[in-house]
């Protein structure tokens, strides 16, 4: 399976949108605008659309869930473990700790129809409509904390994790869309991975760390370090581990192996630029995690 070439659009689309910030679009406030725009339309879409639709099915994927929900748990921890251990910046910390969980859910799928079609997609789907919600409060939760003020106001106005809950309560009243309406999101959607990958790169401060102080670089290069070897390296071990303490077959093995491997979600840039965080550590820690699966998920594969 060639995985460096499904991720290499996305590489592409960090590429351009580094190019076109410093060619043709170097207004920030251009920027500034798309990313809000992502950030309170585009994501939501996504998000209610994938949710809402989702077959959640948990006893049928009992199993395989169990397993991706420990190695999830452990990334969690782990991510979080960082601020006591390493003694990292506030404002890094709270920006990038969801890069050591967060996944990209369109190449979970698109790699899970590749492994076993219609199959894969089907136990996908159902990780993903249980992954989601747990991973957006994990995400959100220490971003709301060091903006200062009511943690649960922060939570309960993000519009990500109001996306997630209504997805899941439509889904949970089996609510069907019309069609042009769910063909609307459908569109948005698609549209919040394009656009969050080109702001992700043209938040890309290559030079940052080399001109930053002593004490910002050493946090940050921990940091990128500790994350990334936590969502491409341990998570996907535990979930190896689960796998075969649950004696999965191959098929439900593979697809949680395929989840605990992704590369982080493009949404971790813009949900830290727009509240406040330090989204130039955050586009560098997305572009790394993608770099990086394109050697992590063919190991893994090849492992299960």
């Amino acid at each position: 399976m060639d995985t460096a070439r499904l991720l290499l659009p996305d590489l592409a689309l960090i590429a351009i949108g580094f190019a076109l910030n410093r060619s043709f679009f170097k207004d920030a406030a251009f920027w500034s605008a798309l990313e809000k725009l992502t950030y309170f339309v585009l994501f939501p879409a996504l998000l209610f659309g994938t949710v809402s639709r989702t077959p959640i099915v948990v006893a049928q994927a009992g199993p395989a869930l169990a397993a991706a929900l420990g190695a999830i748990a452990v990334g969690v921890a782990l991510g979080y473990a960082a601020k006591p251990l390493l003694k990292p910046q506030s404002l890094q910390f709270a920006s990038g700790v969801q890069c050591a969980f967060r996944f990209n859910s369109y190449i979970m799928l698109a790699l899970s129809h590749r492994l076993a079609g219609e199959a894969g997609v089907s136990l996908a789907a159902v990780i993903i409509g249980v992954a989601v919600p747990l991973i957006n409060v994990a995400a959100v939760w220490p971003l709301a904390r060091n903006a200062g003020g009511s943690v649960v106001r922060e939570l309960a106005r993000n519009p990500l994790l109001i996306a997630t809950v209504g997805g899941l309560l439509a889904n949970f009243a089996q609510l069907q869309l019309p069609a042009p309406a769910s063909a609307t999101l459908d569109r948005l959607g698609a549209a919040s991975l394009a656009l969050g990958l080109l702001s992700a790169g043209a938040g890309l401060r290559l030079g940052r760390l080399a001109s930053a102080d002593g004490a910002y670089r050493a946090s940050a290069l921990r940091l990128a370090t500790w994350f990334t070897a936590i969502k491409l390296g341990v998570m996907p071990l535990v979930a190896l581990l689960l796998a075969r303490q649950l004696e999965l077959p191959g098929l439900s093995a593979a697809i949680v192996v395929i989840y605990a491997s992704l590369p982080t979600a493009p949404a971790s840039y813009i949900l830290a630029s727009r509240t406040g965080g330090d989204g130039p550590f955050v586009a560098m820690l997305v572009s790394l995690s993608l770099l990086a699966s394109a050697l992590a998920l063919p190991f893994w594969l090849s492992v299960v």
